[in-house]
């Protein structure tokens, strides 16, 4: 399968970008779109349906459904790399259909994680099987590593081995596995390929872009997005010691929302600096931040002197 001339690849900084429910816990398309068109703005790429977009609290039809409201929008589909991996196989496949059809410049695609223990061999036949059905030069794959979450990690050699039957196609990885020497173990065997990583949190951005990698995929992002993306953009013009003072602003900033868990923080944050209560709500099993809790994050993150311009306007 050929790589498609006609979309650039991503790079940068992307955004996990939270998902609003209204009070009836369905999605809020309106919201979405306001908070995708902020987010572009401040500088960051929309890897919509990701973890914290609650995207399996989801559905395919709700999911898709979002994605075309996006484009409809004018929202440019070539900043987009949707999560398009799920436990069904015809889930994956109906979704990343989806993502091709509307021009999105990849996909962030999830082992199918419910199965513990399952060979390479089973974990390539779905990757491999995916990209056949859906069958159009166009489209891009990029895996997600998160073995904290899904306990079923994507190895080296599952890497080489569809990197090598379907070059062009597979494109890169998000290593949320938090282990520095894995990341680095990408970077150093597979970049040269062309093969694009992602770190999974900004906390490792400024080493994955000084060993070659593409930039971040954060949750963050969705709350702190300019100084991240200003990082990724400009850190090779600074001094060194300015970088990694940057660097470590943008790690003091995700460490006080590490005190919580972290969707229900980043719409606690967003429902305080954008003055829009609605958007604390999250899908069960998940649960909002407690009044406390609330005050706890907002009192340290107005200490930081923290603050989301333009996203109230």
């Amino acid at each position: 399968m050929s790589e498609s001339p006609g979309i650039a690849r991503i790079r940068g900084v992307l955004s996990p970008v939270v998902t609003p429910f209204d009070a009836e816990l369905r999605p809020d398309a309106s919201r979405f779109v306001r908070h995708c068109r902020w987010l572009l703005d401040q500088g960051v790429g929309l890897a919509v349906f990701g973890t914290n977009s609650e995207a399996n609290s989801l559905s395919v039809a709700e999911k898709i459904a979002l994605l075309q409201r996006l484009v409809d929008a004018g929202l440019p589909p070539e900043r987009m790399m949707p999560g398009t991996g799920c436990c069904a196989f015809s889930d994956s496949v109906e979704l990343t259909r989806a993502a091709v059809r509307l021009g999105c410049a990849g996909v962030l695609m999830l082992p199918p994680f419910y199965y513990k223990g399952v060979p390479d061999e089973g974990l390539f036949r779905s990757y491999a099987k995916i990209i056949e059905r859906v069958g159009d030069s166009r489209l891009r794959v990029y895996l997600y590593h998160i073995p904290p979450v899904s306990q079923v990690p994507i190895s080296l050699a599952l890497i080489e081995r569809l990197l090598r039957d379907y070059p062009g196609t597979i494109a890169g990885i998000k290593d949320s596995s938090g282990d520095w020497s894995n990341t680095r173990a990408m970077l150093e065997r597979f970049q040269p390929q062309g093969f694009d990583v992602f770190a999974g949190s900004e906390t490792f951005l400024l080493a994955t872009l000084r060993g070659g990698g593409a930039g971040c995929i954060t949750a963050t992002g969705n709350v702190n997005p300019a100084p991240i993306a200003r990082l990724a953009r400009e850190w090779g013009a600074w001094e060194i010691s300015e970088a990694d003072r940057r660097q470590a602003a943008l790690d003091a900033l995700r460490a006080a929302f590490q005190q919580f868990p972290m969707i229900p923080a980043l719409k606690a944050a967003i429902a305080h600096y954008g003055a829009d209560p609605g958007w604390v709500t999250v899908r069960p099993p998940l649960v909002e931040l407690d009044d406390a809790q609330r005050r706890t994050l907002t009192r340290t993150l107005d200490n930081m002197r923290f603050s989301m311009p333009g996203l109230a306007s």
